[in-house]
């Protein structure tokens, strides 16, 4: 059974007219729910874990002044929200989440987090709606308990995933993959393992061309026993932040690309659902529950 991590939480109220669109956290599982992609039993619910797991990825002076909220007024303005207890606490249970999805997904093949892909968190700060990089804590997760050795990165949000690629950037268990907007935020990128900047305006054919030559290969070289997939759903061309060229059919297919390919290689893989910015909400929704219903018509 597909295994979903999803916590009330997740939704936060946030002041009026703000750019993030946090009502998706609740609508997306009630339509999954509703067309019957899922059923309730395919959700669970993550706690506040442990402090430890944070600190294999994140700077414990970092950590505590953000659990203190003691962050300096130039630091939490990066963040882009309003800092507060349940900001953080919010945090904390999407990065059990995905820790515990990870687990699920070396049981089932596959597993997702409803939040997630918190990318922009680097090792000693936040930035950019991010505070703690909830797929690198789950990566070093599965690698202290032994469940796994290398891991790859697939981060398809249209940002790049500067927070970790900072964060592995001296670790070669981990292999970090950034395919993103060469012209968007971060302005002052980072250096993965393997970028690949993209021209405003990509369309469905280039990118998924691109794709389709990379991540192959990057297997059969990298050979990783785990994925984690970022599946922002920014790429689309109707995104306010992205200025990527993608319909919703490409973003379709670039999903069912990664899922196939992890499937084909018998390589279990943990989705985070990443961005989406498009103005109207039905379509971001409707792009995020494309990954779901993938992961049930190609795993279950």
């Amino acid at each position: 059974m597909l295994k979903i991590a999803y916590h009330p939480i997740y939704k936060h109220e946030l002041p009026e007219g703000h750019r993030f669109p946090m009502e998706k956290y609740d609508l997306l599982p009630q339509q999954l729910i509703y067309e019957g992609t899922c059923v309730e039993e395919n959700f669970f619910e993550p706690e506040i874990p442990n402090n430890k797991h944070f600190f294999s990825v994140h700077d414990p002076e970092y950590f505590f002044d953000l659990l203190n909220m003691q962050l300096s007024q130039k630091v939490a303005r990066k963040i882009g929200f309003p800092v507060s207890e349940v900001l953080i606490e919010r945090e904390m249970i999407i990065a059990d989440g995905t820790m515990k999805a990870s687990e699920f997904a070396i049981k089932n093949g596959i597993a997702m987090n409803i939040a997630g892909g918190t990318h922009h968190a680097f090792s000693n700060r936040g930035e950019a709606f991010c505070m703690l990089n909830d797929q690198a804590i789950g990566a070093k997760y599965l690698q202290n308990k032994g469940l796994a050795k290398k891991i790859l990165i697939v981060d398809l949000d249209v940002h790049q995933g500067n927070g970790t690629a900072e964060i592995f950037r001296n670790d070669k268990s981990v292999f970090t993959f950034s395919m993103h907007g060469k012209s968007n935020y971060p302005f002052i990128k980072e250096k993965s393992d393997l970028d690949i900047p993209l021209e405003n305006d990509t369309e469905d054919y280039e990118y998924l061309s691109i794709l389709k030559n990379t991540l192959p290969k990057l297997i059969n070289i990298e050979k990783p026993d785990f994925i984690y997939y970022l599946c922002g759903v920014d790429v689309l061309k109707t995104d306010k932040l992205g200025k990527l060229g993608l319909t919703i059919e490409g973003c379709k297919e670039r999903d069912r690309f990664v899922l196939e390919t992890c499937f084909n290689n018998a390589i279990p893989v943990m989705c985070s659902m990443g961005g989406g910015y498009s103005k109207d909400i039905n379509i971001i929704v409707n792009a995020h529950a494309n990954t779901f219903r993938l992961a049930q018509e190609i795993y279950f």
